[in-house]
This record gives C-alpha cells, structure tokens and sequence, in this order.
C-alpha cells in the first residue's frame, strides 16, 4: 500500500457494519479485561500487566530480558520497569544483569512468584471460559484465533508511533527529528 493509498484510507469514514464490530469488540475486551483484573486482585494481589510478566516468565525456559517482556507485553518500557520493581519486592522475582549483555536486564521467576502464578491461573483460565469461550464453538475460537492473530500481527508490523512521520502546524509532513 503506497503513503497515498494508506492516507485515502485513513481519511474514510468507518462503515456502519465496521463501526458496529469495533465497538462490540472494544466492549467485550473491555469487559473481560475487568473481570479478569477483578479476578486477580481479590485472588493474587497482581494487576493484568504484572501477571503477565508473571506467566511469561513461567512460560519461558529461564531469564528474560526486559527487553523480551517488553516485545510481549504492550505496555510502557518505564511502567514496565515499575511494574517489575514491584514484583521484585514482592518477592516474586529476581532482577539483575545480564552475563551476555551489559546493558540488559536479566528477570527471572522466583519459586514464591511460580506459587503465584499457579495460585491464580485455575480462576483466570474460569474468566477466560466462562466470559470468552463459553458462548463460542470450536469453528468459532478457530475462526476468531485466526482473525485475531492477523490482526495482531498487523499491527505489530506496523511502525512505531515514534518512527512515524510526524505533521508540522501546517498539516505538512516532515520527518521525525
């Protein structure tokens, strides 16, 4: 798609049937997202994002940079720090630099962050069921897995906001600077 194309695109208005399927799913993500957060503060004390950290971490062979965390979790490099910093006192897990690479950050789970972990996922995986897969069938988390992943890696494929042209007082656009 050239520059012209995207920008034709972007200057569209979004159709009735468009409009009505990005405020069903901004609804629904927005509902399971509070439940799931309910769920983990009353069973885990662990907000979304530092449960994430969490699961990653469990699900990963060992360490992770921050920089790997961050590349999962769509969140702020700085919030993730503190989100980090906060389950480092927590005590569930460890933080240190990396042997390979100085300038990384090394995080690995501790057995008390695993317990967590392992405390709250039973609940978490009811939420998910109960609000998401319940009313669905298999063609259907077949169908929404697809479409989700396409569009995931759509917009991850995507430039970051910083690397993106930005617009002068004019409306002109010039480069980033």
């Amino acid at each position: 798609m050239t520059e012209t194309d995207a920008q034709r695109t972007e200057e569209q208005p979004l159709r009735p049937e468009e409009l009505g399927t990005y405020f069903a799913l901004m609804e629904a993500v927005s509902l399971l997202q509070h439940a799931v957060e309910r769920h983990l503060r009353a069973e885990g004390d662990l907000s979304y994002v530092q449960f994430q950290l969490l699961a990653r971490l469990a699900g990963s062979d060992g360490a992770l940079t921050m920089t790997e965390l961050a590349d999962g979790v769509v969140y702020s490099r700085s919030g993730l720090t503190h989100q980090a910093g906060l389950l480092e006192k927590a005590g569930l897990v460890t933080r240190g630099p990396s042997p390979d690479d100085h300038r990384a950050t090394l995080v690995a789970l501790t057995e008390a962050g695993r317990e967590r972990v392992d405390q709250v996922l039973p609940g978490h995986v009811q939420v998910a069921r109960r609000l998401l897969f319940d009313p669905l069938s298999a063609q259907d988390v077949e169908s929404l897995g697809s479409i989700m992943t396409r569009v995931r890696d759509h917009m991850r494929d995507l430039p970051p906001r910083s690397a993106a042209p930005r617009r002068g007082r004019g409306g002109e656009q010039r480069a980033n600077s």
